[in-house]
């Protein structure tokens, strides 16, 4: 299964203003003409909700996570229910005097890069990093970009997975994806391309009622995606290229050595035309034919018997 699961930690009323409309996304997927307020209202859980879901992970050894959208939020996971890393959704992202106030809580963050270019990107890292401070053992490291397209779902052509290579290069962090498209082919590539943290919506049921259950996954996707992920940190294996263990037994049978073309008796001077190059399972391998040709046999060698160097005479 997953290692984590992150839920979003909010006051409505301190995020949101009563006036402000819905996404057209949010709008197309609940059919519903009420507000953005009135939307996210319904959504929200209490602080002793969280407190019940953390204890419920803690009893089932899955680490607690959740996005605060306010300092409220962000007091009560930090100081309350004391989580091992905060995720900062993207639309904070310009929000410097929340991000300033995220990382003087000495936590690890998990920022999401949605909506944002590199200028943004730069200011935002810039003011954690100058903020942060020295952080105590975690299993996060001190700050993590997310690739990320906020868009529910999102299509194929504004990924731009690519960008979370350019993350990379550019700030020398640790990089994830936060995806948001249909399906898992996206979120498996992003791990081929070095994604240290994957995050996917999940839901029990695609057609509940909500703005984001079309962009999740139902259990048995997120499974699949779960066991993918796994294979494919399995393949990434460590970059030394050679032999596996496995290849060692099949390189005998498949590597060709030197090989005698006839029958050639004791004392014969070995000839190009006596030497032939076949798959023996041992023997001198094939660079070495020019060495040999010319050498004397101190021993009898039937015909396509492997060439060894104690055959030959010392010069």
């Amino acid at each position: 299964g997953a290692d984590a699961i992150k839920f979003q930690t909010f006051l409505t009323e301190k995020i949101i203003s009563r006036k402000v409309d819905m996404a057209s996304y949010q709008k197309e997927n609940i059919k519903s003409q009420e507000s953005q307020f009135e939307m996210v209202k319904k959504l929200e859980l209490s602080f002793e909700d969280f407190r019940k879901l953390k204890e419920y992970c803690d009893k089932n050894n899955m680490i607690f996570l959740s996005t605060p959208d306010e300092e409220e939020s962000l007091d009560f996971l930090v100081d309350d229910l004391k989580v091992p890393a905060i995720k900062i959704g993207s639309g904070e992202i310009t929000n410097l005097p929340f991000l300033k106030y995220a990382a003087r809580k000495k936590i690890p963050i998990i920022l999401s890069t949605g909506m944002s270019n590199l200028a943004e990107i730069e200011e935002a890292v810039n003011i954690i990093s100058q903020n942060q401070g020295p952080i105590s053992t975690s299993i996060f490291p001190p700050l993590t970009l997310l690739h990320c397209t906020s868009s529910y779902p999102c299509i194929m052509e504004e990924v731009n997975l690519k960008a979370m290579l350019t993350l990379k290069n550019s700030f020398n962090l640790p990089i994830g994806y936060s995806d948001h498209t249909l399906g898992i082919e996206v979120a498996i590539a992003a791990v081929a391309l070095g994604a240290r943290m994957i995050e996917k919506h999940f839901t029990l049921d695609k057609t509940l009622p909500g703005p984001d259950h079309k962009a999740s996954l139902e259990p048995e996707e997120f499974r699949k995606l779960v066991d993918s992920i796994r294979n494919i940190e399995a393949a990434m294996g460590d970059g030394v290229k050679k032999p596996s263990k496995s290849e060692m037994e099949i390189m005998k049978l498949v590597r060709k050595t030197l090989v005698a073309a006839r029958d050639i008796k004791k004392n014969e001077i070995v000839k190009d035309e006596d030497v032939a190059i076949k798959r023996a399972g041992i023997g001198i391998p094939p660079k070495f034919k020019d060495i040999i040709i010319g050498m004397k046999l101190n021993r009898n060698i039937r015909k396509d018997a492997p060439f060894d160097w104690s055959f030959f005479k010392r010069r």
